[in-house]
């Protein structure tokens, strides 16, 4: 009889990664990307480590980084792993209507392949559309790295991590950067930040949100209701 970790290195090659190439992806063994010219819209699979050969436990990560920020490099960004150059990165897990974690799990016996079935099924329904979503919301520069420095240098000296990225997507201007909701002085000195920004009246945002590194939403700047800050 197959041990699991024979039958997930199956399951990957003969169904999974067949089924994901139909769906418009590319790539091979754990790594797969929906070709685009700007971004790379990547999944990744992500295998937990078992001291046997029972079973193997796996997941897969979503992330979309743009080609600009990842440079020349040849291969496409790991989803498992967070490099700070993602514009959004997440587990399927988020994505899907149970939310949070979710591990597919494989072990030798006659429905073994279930679980690959039903982790196809979840980037069919799920992961690729999101990924897509994602690639049509096209955030667009609002400022040049070089042109960030005067605010970076500012943030420097209250010992906060500089704004990685800036950028106008639906109305609103997003900063990327290695912040924490935690870190209190980083709010803060992000909040004068976004003052200035909203204080130049450009009307094509109203409102200022912090993101960390993963894309995950920090703080919104220019609701009343949150922060007093008006546009």
């Amino acid at each position: 009889m197959a041990t699991a970790p024979e039958l997930f290195t199956e399951g990957m090659r003969d169904h999974f990664a067949p089924a994901l190439r139909a769906m418009g992806f590319t790539g091979w063994r754990y790594s797969f990307s929906v070709p685009d010219p700007a971004r790379w819209a990547v999944l990744s699979v992500q295998v937990l480590p078992a001291p046997d050969d029972r079973s193997v436990r796996y997941t897969l990560n979503l992330s979309v980084t743009p080609k600009a920020v990842w440079g020349g490099r040849a291969a496409r960004p790991d989803a498992n792993a967070a490099h700070g150059l993602e514009s959004w990165r997440a587990p399927i897990g988020e994505v899907l209507p149970v939310g949070g974690e979710l591990w597919w799990e494989i072990s030798p016996g006659p429905r073994w392949l279930v679980a690959v079935e039903d982790s196809i099924a979840a980037v069919r329904h799920y992961g690729l559309p999101e990924l897509l979503r994602r690639l049509a919301a096209v955030p667009h520069t609002y400022l040049s790295p070089g042109e960030l420095d005067g605010v970076n240098a500012a943030l420097a000296q209250a010992a906060v991590a500089r704004i990685q990225r800036a950028e106008l997507a639906d109305g609103v201007l997003l900063l990327h950067g290695a912040w924490s909701r935690a870190d209190r002085i980083a709010r803060q000195v992000l909040e004068s930040a976004a003052r200035g920004f909203l204080s130049a009246g450009d009307d094509r945002f109203a409102r200022v949100r912090a993101l960390d590194t993963l894309g995950r939403d920090l703080w919104t700047f220019g609701e009343e209701d949150e922060y007093g800050l008006t546009p």
